[in-house]
């Protein structure tokens, strides 16, 4: 490095001599060996009128010379900092400076007192949007609206049971019709309802037929005849048979003529229906009458019985009428 030669007013022809002096006379320089200035460089000494320079090897120059110093250790620059977090004081020397490589702030330079000043973003604003490239669509039109979503409410929370509508609909609680809650379709098995309920016992009866001659209903027949939801449409079909039938001889006839609680959408339930009242009924503490019609017929002469002692379907004679009951359901 070099410094303080002529105060930065070195003429081109100085400079020339200076070189020529480097490259000529700096091996004798070098061989002599002395480091002789308190920064460890080599002082070189030139003549201000005859431009010669020489190497004094004392730490003066003669007079009417101009001092020049060569190969001298620089002074250390300040240090750069960086991490992952806002610098401590602890850190550095004062003149440093930091940049915190996640948030992208500079801090610095390192104040004389061991304290670092407030951080500078280096981000800057965000720029103008640019103009739009080309090939845009037009927008879409708009798609058709969805099915509204199912209820938050889980089934047994709907306050549609029990006087007033205040109870919570659940097997054993009475529903709207006065009578019992004794199937729930928890797990939406069944389209159009969600709850059975047997009738109260103001619209149960003894000693009823199923009908008054030996006539098929197939529709109220197998499988189909006797699953549970199939009570509703069984009954409709065993009225249109036995049209003739008064309501209080046959099964069918009497279960829709019950009005309890207002309602008028009784019917005489499926094997299926009427099973179920058997097995839960029971498990809330109720105890129904001996044997129960169902709506499900067997062939053109029998129709099944749930019996409510034993839990076994039978099937008896339509026009037999000697113990057995009716307790009409509705679903809602």
């Amino acid at each position: 490095m070099i410094k303080g030669f002529f105060a930065g007013k070195a003429s081109k022809p100085i400079i020339g001599l200076l070189v020529a002096a480097l490259v000529v006379g700096g091996i004798s320089a070098q061989a002599s060996g002395v480091l002789n200035t308190p920064s460890g460089g080599y002082l070189l000494c030139v003549n201000s009128k005859t431009k010669v320079i020489t190497h004094p090897g004392t730490t003066n120059c003669p007079k009417g010379s101009k001092k020049l110093t060569i190969g001298a250790s620089g002074k250390d620059g300040k240090t750069l900092w960086n991490g992952e977090k806002d610098p401590e004081n602890t850190l550095g020397s004062p003149g440093d400076i930091f940049i915190n490589s996640v948030t992208k702030t500079l801090f610095g330079p390192k104040n004389l007192d061991g304290t670092w000043p407030a951080g500078v973003s280096m981000i800057g604003p965000t720029g103008a949007t640019g103009p739009q490239g080309p090939g845009g669509g037009a927008t879409g039109a708009t798609g058709a609206t969805g099915a509204t979503g199912a209820s938050s409410l889980k089934i047994t929370e709907l306050s549609i049971c029990g006087a007033g509508g205040i109870s919570l609909c659940k097997v054993g609680v009475q529903g709207p019709g006065g009578g019992t809650i004794f199937f729930v379709d928890y797990y939406d098995q069944y389209a159009g309802f969600n709850y059975l309920e047997a009738a109260p016992t103001s619209c149960e009866s003894e000693s009823k037929t199923w009908s008054s001659a030996n006539t098929a209903v197939t529709a109220a027949r197998s499988w189909a005849g006797r699953a549970v939801g199939a009570g509703q449409a069984n009954t409709t079909a065993i009225k249109e048979a036995f049209a003739d039938d008064t309501g209080d001889n046959n099964a069918a006839h009497f279960a829709t003529s019950c009005s309890a609680g207002g309602k008028f959408d009784w019917f005489l339930g499926s094997l299926g229906e009427m099973k179920l009242m058997y097995d839960n009924l029971q498990g809330v503490g109720e105890r129904p009458l001996p044997q129960y019609w169902s709506s499900t017929e067997l062939d053109p002469t029998n129709a099944k019985l749930q019996d409510f002692n034993t839990g076994e379907q039978d099937s008896l004679n339509k026009s037999d009428m000697a113990n057995w009951y009716v307790r009409p359901v509705r679903a809602f």
